[in-house]
């Protein structure tokens, strides 16, 4: 039986999540970002159950299909940002469209309907806290940072960081501010 988790975006929540299934005596054969397959079916009694538990850690059950869509979605856009070794080679339409085997249009139109802002807003945006993520390590320089982001110059990264922070990042990396969300809050 699949069921789908909002708000699993790191590998600690998929240990989380395993461990708590664990614990109320489920067997999860399968537990990745938004998603856990168990050995099992489960009741109504037994969603409950689990809702009731992941709640305590900041996890909801999905039932609703839309909102199942647009949790894949997010979850697929944060492992190309934030775990993927290679640059996207295709257009984020094309990658969405194959990961989630559905025409972009219908994702476009779920997520904009559940979301309230479009895809690319919100991969921009998860692109840019990852941006933050690498200025505060510092390791990086910004033009790493761009070519490693799948930027076209140091310039577009700049502007991108500006616009939906306002500052640049050179301000903020000057500043040391840690004022990354998680990625749940993005």
């Amino acid at each position: 039986m699949e069921l789908h988790i909002k708000n699993m975006v790191c590998n600690r929540c998929k240990m989380v999540v395993k461990a708590e299934l664990e614990k109320l005596g489920f067997k999860p054969l399968l537990v990745e970002l938004g998603e856990v397959t168990l050995a099992e079916n489960i009741t109504s009694e037994d969603k409950i159950r689990i809702s009731e538990r992941l709640k305590h850690f900041g996890f909801e059950l999905l039932e609703d299909k839309k909102t199942q869509v647009a949790e894949q979605i997010k979850t697929a856009i944060i492992n190309l940002v934030h775990y993927a070794k290679e640059p996207l080679k295709v257009n984020l339409s094309a990658y969405l469209s194959d990961q989630l085997n559905q025409e972009y249009t219908s994702l476009s139109s779920i997520f904009s309907e559940m979301e309230n802002q479009t895809i690319e807003k919100y991969f921009i945006a998860q692109k840019i806290e990852k941006a933050k993520e690498m200025l505060t390590y510092g390791e990086l320089t910004l033009s790493e940072i761009a070519f490693q982001l799948n930027y076209s110059s140091v310039a577009h990264l700049s502007a991108q960081f500006k616009k939906v922070t306002g500052i640049t990042p050179s301000v903020y990396k000057a500043a040391s501010a840690d004022s990354r969300k998680t990625l749940d809050e993005v």
